[in-house]
């Protein structure tokens, strides 16, 4: 079965420092010898505050993309410990370039295939030191991105992780809030229901509403969940956290 895995910076660095903990405690819930797992990854940029003692996430263009470039070395040294002896890990630093060229998004097929099939952990995110678009939010804190991965790969799963425990639907007039446990589609309404995303990250539920329009498009089943949850990957398997989206289509079909 093959996986992508998409983390928030709400999770990696909560107040822009790397949480090691979690993020082993996350790499001990794959079988890595029974599924294939891809990795997108935000919160280079938040690694880079910590490193750089920065306390405000930068505004100006040249700081976000050197703060960027710093926190992407320290995320990926991160990865590499915790994988250590257990899978060799790659560094796909990706743009929206890379899906809008037939040929680039081709030889990113190319290479993403090659890497499973050498048992390799791709970790993605976004190119966030040269990408100008990237930092302006073109993939919503990695959100469309892992959708565009995960269809790129003909994944089985796409796992948004996030730091809530799903999609929330307001219950009438009283204004109370209930947990939507399964999505036949995403509709407007939904994604006009949603508003505001963390300090950090540049996401929030709308843009995890839209990546699983996107993904379960292209036949693959989605849930969003709680990564805070102690197993929130073997239980999102199971459709038993999280709001689950289900394929639009049987994978390999021909859109009508």
């Amino acid at each position: 079965m093959r996986v992508v895995i998409k983390i928030g910076t709400s999770l990696i660095a909560p107040d822009g420092q790397i949480n090691f903990t979690w993020m082993r405690s996350l790499i001990d819930q794959l079988e890595l010898a029974r599924h294939e797992y891809v990795i997108v990854s935000s919160g280079a940029i938040a690694c880079g505050m910590d490193s750089l003692g920065i306390k405000r996430r930068p505004r100006k263009l040249g700081l976000m993309q050197a703060t960027a470039a710093v926190g992407q070395s320290r995320l990926m040294h991160t990865y590499e410990r915790l994988l250590f002896g257990k899978k060799v890990v790659a560094q796909l630093l990706l743009s929206s370039d890379d899906f809008s060229s037939p040929l680039r998004y081709q030889n990113l097929c190319k290479t993403l295939r090659q890497l499973l099939r050498m048992k390799v952990l791709p970790i993605v995110n976004e190119n966030d030191s040269v990408s100008v678009r990237e930092l302006e939010g073109a993939f919503g804190d990695n959100d469309e991105l892992s959708a565009l991965v995960a269809s790129a790969l003909g994944a089985d799963w796409l796992i948004l992780l996030t730091d809530v425990d799903g999609f929330f639907r307001s219950r009438g007039v009283s204004g109370k809030l209930d947990l939507v446990r399964a999505v036949r589609r995403v509709t407007p309404a939904m994604e006009a229901a949603c508003s505001g995303k963390s300090q950090l990250g540049r996401g929030g539920m709308r843009s995890k509403l839209r990546a699983a329009l996107r993904a379960t498009a292209a036949g693959i089943q989605v849930v969003i969940a709680n990564g805070n949850h102690p197993e929130v990957i073997p239980l999102a398997l199971q459709r038993r956290v999280g709001t689950y989206f289900a394929p639009l289509r049987v994978k390999g079909e021909s859109a009508s």
